[in-house]
């Protein structure tokens, strides 16, 4: 089912952050551009390279106003132990979200059946708390930050532009569309 378009829910979580347990809630994403950013778990193995990824990024992402929370349903406590002793993790200067109960994950729909644990799943959430783009992809498959930051620039484009949309592979600075009747059929 479909998230687009739908406010985010009520939620109240542990997380890691800075060196120090600090308390997120739905509350805390509102008001600014934020990526929530799910994972499957801690100390494993695709997961910290997508991690160091938007630790590499954070400065782009913060300089588009955009703050990043990542999400696992580990708890805060392994988020600081997995930061404390990974070179990758330890880059990271985002919000670590744990979610034991799986709250966070079910509210975002992407609790893996029966596994406890997250998909992959990326969404982007306006200052209004609306989700305005969300991905899943299958356990294998790595995501990429500098395409997340793309899609984060369009959207910040479309939002601040209305009725203009961009189009695919759509960079920062190109041109974009302004649909209407004029254009059916001639793209």
């Amino acid at each position: 089912m479909s998230l687009i378009n739908s406010t985010i829910k009520p939620f109240s979580a542990q997380a890691f952050k800075d060196g120090k347990f600090v308390t997120v809630t739905d509350a805390d994403l509102k008001g600014k551009w934020a990526v929530v950013f799910f994972y499957p778990a801690d100390f494993t193995f695709v997961c910290p390279t997508e991690l160091e990824d938007l630790a590499d990024n954070y400065v782009a992402f913060r300089e588009l106003g955009v703050e990043i929370y990542s999400v696992s349903t580990d708890t805060h406590f392994s988020h600081k132990a997995w930061h404390d002793t990974s070179p990758a993790i330890g880059k990271i200067k985002y919000t670590m979200i744990g979610d034991p109960s799986g709250v966070v994950t079910n509210n975002f729909g992407v609790m893996r059946e029966g596994q406890g644990l997250a998909d992959r799943g990326t969404f982007l959430v306006d200052p209004q708390g609306v989700i305005q783009f969300m991905e899943i992809t299958a356990e294998g498959i790595g995501r990429n930050a500098a395409e997340l930051l793309r899609k984060v620039k369009a959207a910040q484009y479309v939002a601040a532009h209305p009725g203009e949309v961009c189009p695919a592979k759509w960079e920062e600075g190109e041109k974009t569309l302004a649909p209407s009747l004029d254009l059916v059929g001639k793209i």
